[in-house]
């Protein structure tokens, strides 16, 4: 509102001057040739609109002339207006992506021609007080440059935004369709994912999720936005068809390109592992799954239920994990751990807190054990003890659990409750 009144004072004081309306016809006579000089100026100092492409052209050619309109309609008494056409221009502009600061310099560039204009036919209204209409003619342009570039940036930010919003709801629509396996049955799904290109033939496609290590971080949205930001970035270098969106508060992306240019060509590397690559960049500070290459779109609920598990999978010491890098047996204790937590035997509290206050040793015992294909001597090596005092451990573990682990079947079993009992 400030610029607005800056410019009604500075019409006033035209008027009070006489050269409202009496400029008006030095205006109209000096039009062609401020058009002109006008064009020179912008084209030369703002390269974005001397732009090969016509539409930027005509709308640069129209907004210029639709100032000068404006000035005139202005210098002749008329009303200040809302600048409905800054506005439209503005909203033109937001949607061609042209960066506005381009059009705010246009703007200062500009100032200079008019300003030129508009003091010579002043000047030549009132040759009487031509430092008073020199003051007043540049006291003018000054405040509607300042008025014009406050409207066009108030209206290219609301714009942006409301792009934006758009956008973010075609995306968000665009990933549930995948990632509830619409496909091209449902005739709304079938228009996004082909405009998006995902119908396209010969595609391979896997699905990452990206979570806070601690997941309190995920109710706080600037974080969340900052997530995004660094695993757009962070793949960009692969050159793949990227939506990436927030889903039950986790960053969840789908990744898809094309393995192959036809039947002949050798398949390229795996594009989950290409993506892992390049996510180790995140850092420390969060934890990726990622699903297996899937073959088309019908696929992605499997790939999403596959990041779900190498997520729940991840931690500090692997924290970019694909689901086909799993092996069978975390497979099977992360599905089955809620059946098999409620039949874990009643002994093992008893021996956590033991393992607990042995530093974990009854545990690594354990696994060195299993490492070393039951050979108690490399077990002990493995562990840097004397074998007498492993075997003693061993003793200590049978009192506490009834199970040997000298035997096979005992010691996979202690193993699979160890591990279940941690995971719970």
């Amino acid at each position: 509102m400030g610029e607005r009144e800056a410019l009604k004072r500075s019409l006033t004081r035209l008027r009070r001057l006489g050269a409202i309306p009496a400029a008006v016809p030095g205006l109209e006579r000096r039009a062609a040739a401020a058009g002109r000089a006008l064009r020179a100026a912008v084209i030369s100092e703002v390269p974005a609109l001397n732009s090969t492409r016509t539409e930027i052209q005509e709308e640069r050619d129209r907004h210029a002339a639709a100032h000068m309109r404006e000035i005139c309609r202005l210098m002749g008494g008329g009303e200040l207006g809302e600048f409905a056409f800054v506005r439209e221009h503005a909203r033109i502009r937001a949607e061609q992506r042209f960066p506005l600061e381009a059009i705010l310099h246009a703007y200062r560039c500009g100032h200079q021609v008019l300003s030129r204009w508009i003091r010579a036919a002043v000047v030549a209204a009132k040759p009487g007080h031509q430092s008073q209409g020199v003051s007043a003619a540049a006291d003018f342009s000054i405040e509607y440059t300042s008025a014009i570039s406050a409207a066009m940036t108030a209206a290219y930010v609301e714009q942006t935004r409301q792009l934006a919003e758009a956008e973010g709801d075609r995306r968000t629509d665009l990933l549930n369709a995948l990632l509830t396996g619409q496909d091209a049955t449902d005739g709304r799904a079938a228009q996004l994912l082909k405009r998006a290109g995902y119908l396209e033939p010969r595609q391979r496609i896997c699905v990452a999720l990206v979570q806070s290590t601690d997941p309190l971080e995920m109710q706080s949205a600037p974080r969340v936005q900052r997530i995004v930001e660094s695993l757009t970035d962070a793949v960009r270098p692969a050159n793949v068809r990227t939506l990436v969106g927030i889903r039950n508060d986790v960053v969840t992306a789908v990744f898809a390109d094309t393995p192959r240019q036809s039947g002949w060509t050798a398949a390229s590397t795996s594009l989950s592992e290409r993506i892992r690559t390049l996510l180790l960049i995140l850092g420390p500070a969060v934890l990726v799954g990622l699903s297996r290459d899937q073959p088309s779109i019908a696929s992605i609920p499997r790939a999403l239920q596959e990041a779900t598990v190498a997520l729940d999978c991840a931690n500090v010491a692997e924290r970019v994990l694909r689901f086909d890098a799993l092996p069978l047996r975390r497979l099977l204790l992360h599905g089955g751990r809620e059946y098999v937590r409620n039949a874990l035997p009643g002994w093992v509290n008893q021996f956590a807190e033991s393992d607990l206050k042995a530093r974990g040793a009854l545990s690594q015992t354990l696994r060195a054990y299993a490492d070393a294909d039951m050979n108690l001597i490399c077990a002990a090596r493995l562990l840097t003890l004397h074998p007498n005092t492993l075997y003693a451990r061993m003793q200590r573990i049978k009192r506490l659990t009834g199970l040997s682990c000298q035997r096979y079947h005992s010691l996979s079993e202690l193993l699979l409750i160890v591990d279940c009992h941690r995971a719970g």
